[in-house]
């Protein structure tokens, strides 16, 4: 077989410069918080279409591309995400989670209920693609699923983050809630739900701290 190959153009930047851009995309993504009360403040279509776009240009297994973006704007919608996901949350909250994790939590004084499923002027739910199928029902096998499609999500998240919107990591468990609402095929699993807007006026964020660079790397 004959691979086709372009070459890559590599940016040519000074040390200084490649210096900088490290602290100043640090600086931007230390501010970076997870929100749970949004603004209904809209946002332009093309933004979200330009942050999914970003998602997309992850790695993947085999560059299969694993991954589906559903974005929910329908009022409809949203309410009956928000009722599954309240249902599932609520079991988790009462029966599901340990002592001890209902200890973690209690920082951030969050509980099963999520109205920013409904507040938020966007909800995108990711799911993964355990295999692709072509028009006549052949079935490919997809790789690397699980790990593609978290980096995907990470560079969503950071590409909210960038254009000045926030959003959450929601994963109400288990999601299959999701496929019947959404409609979606046999082939995908829901990943993740995250709500994306503006941060409402008087959001306000638990006091806590980032591990150190210390406890979290080592080097060889």
């Amino acid at each position: 077989m004959v691979n086709n190959f372009i070459k890559f153009e590599a940016p040519v930047l000074t040390e200084e410069e490649i210096l900088e851009k490290s602290r100043s995309f640090f600086a931007l993504m230390d501010q970076r918080r997870s929100i749970r009360e949004f603004s209904e403040k809209p946002v332009k279509k093309e933004v979200i279409e330009n942050m999914i776009k970003t998602a997309s240009t992850a790695p993947s297994g085999a560059h299969k591309q694993p991954w589906t973006f559903c974005v929910i704007t329908d009022p409809i919608i949203k309410t009956q995400i928000r009722i599954a996901a309240e249902k599932e949350e609520k079991e988790s909250y009462d029966h599901r989670m340990s002592d001890e994790w209902l200890k973690d939590l209690e920082k951030f004084a969050t509980n099963w209920q999520k109205p920013f499923i409904e507040t938020a002027p966007y909800i995108i739910v990711i799911f993964k693609k355990i295999y692709d199928i072509e028009d006549d029902g052949t079935k490919h096998t997809n790789y690397y699923v699980q790990e593609s499609v978290g980096i995907a999500a990470g560079m969503l998240i950071s590409a909210i983050h960038q254009a000045g919107l926030v959003t959450l990591t929601h994963t109400p468990s288990p999601m299959n809630f999701l496929n019947k609402i959404l409609n979606r095929p046999a082939n995908e699993k829901p990943f993740l739900l995250l709500p994306v807007g503006f941060a409402a006026d008087d959001a306000r964020v638990p006091d806590i701290q980032r591990k150190t660079l210390e406890k979290i790397s080592v080097w060889y």
